[in-house]
């Protein structure tokens, strides 16, 4: 049950990361590879803020904030200095793990010490249920546990649905006709330039804030612990894409995109379950990713074949 619990929190605060990859991946079309070094960046202004006394909600904002402007630097490079987004994205992750290094001042910083989000909300729930652990459905749990999901849960979904209310303001509609038609948009007086740094921005600010949960979350910030992860954010993507399909309605694309990201924890727990290597995960998740965007294409031959 334990697992059970750890792998759905894991996989809704991921879910901010699964956001962030859908701005920018489905909403601006952008190969944003920036999402590995902001995550990390997210984590490492959090913990080191922490370590040094800040409150958890101003140190967690603040671990937003490096987000939003690490992606606006992508948006820079690409719309201002004719950068290609690809190597846009690639410069700035790269610089990013030496600005993570110099932030926490070491590889790796524990947290465990520290007065953070996931300690609050652990405390919350000891004092609600007024006992260490409840019975739910047969099974002894932490109400610790039990706390901190529901935290989580709380935040994913007020974060879906703030972003789900910004893509339909006029900005926020700007901006999906900037990746739908940006030749139209154009036409039509909008700044594309402006519209793609905002749109990095709000997605690297959201990988961010994910990055900050999940260091707390996990009691560390490692300098490594973005490497892939916009590999599993698109994992995360496409299997919320084949839950919902590829609708057309923003809100059901939000949705998908929280329901991949804990489906997909869910299927890594049970494959760590049945025995599968750790060392083997990232390439587990790489061949999946390889699949899903390989199947659509080989589905049409294979009804020509027939």
């Amino acid at each position: 049950m334990t697992l059970l619990l750890g792998s759905l929190t894991i996989g809704l605060i991921l879910s901010l990361l699964a956001l962030g990859v859908f701005v920018s991946f489905r909403v601006f079309r952008f190969p944003d590879i920036t999402t590995d070094g902001s995550l990390t960046l997210g984590a490492a202004i959090t913990g080191a803020l922490l370590v040094d006394g800040v409150a958890a909600p101003l140190a967690t904002a603040a671990g937003a904030v490096g987000g939003l402007l690490a992606g606006a630097t992508t948006g820079v490079l690409h719309a201002r200095f004719r950068i290609h987004g690809l190597l846009a994205g690639i410069l700035v992750m790269t610089a990013l793990y030496s600005i993570n290094l110099r932030i926490m001042g070491k590889s790796n910083l524990a947290l465990l010490e520290n007065e953070t989000l996931v300690r609050h909300a652990e405390g919350l729930g000891l004092r609600l249920a007024g006992a260490s652990h409840v019975e739910i459905v047969g099974w002894t749990v932490g109400s610790g546990e039990i706390a901190v999901l529901a935290a989580a849960l709380v935040c994913s979904a007020l974060v879906a649905a703030l972003l789900y209310a910004f893509l339909r303001t006029k900005l926020g509609t700007a901006m999906r006709a900037t990746g739908d038609n940006d030749k139209m948009i154009r036409a039509l007086g909008v700044d594309v330039g402006r519209m793609q740094i905002a749109g990095l921005a709000l997605a690297n600010g959201l990988i961010a804030l994910s990055g900050a949960l999940l260091a707390q979350y996990q009691g560390f910030a490692d300098v490594q612990m973005g490497i892939g992860m916009v590999v599993l954010g698109l994992a995360s993507m496409i299997i919320g894409e084949a839950l919902v399909g590829t609708p057309r309605g923003i809100g059901l694309s939000i949705t998908g995109a929280l329901l991949g990201s804990v489906l997909f924890r869910l299927l890594v727990a049970i494959a760590l379950r049945a025995g599968l290597d750790p060392n083997d995960l990232k390439l587990v998740t790489a061949v999946f990713v390889l699949a899903a965007l390989v199947a659509p294409t080989l589905a049409p031959l294979r009804r020509r074949q027939a």
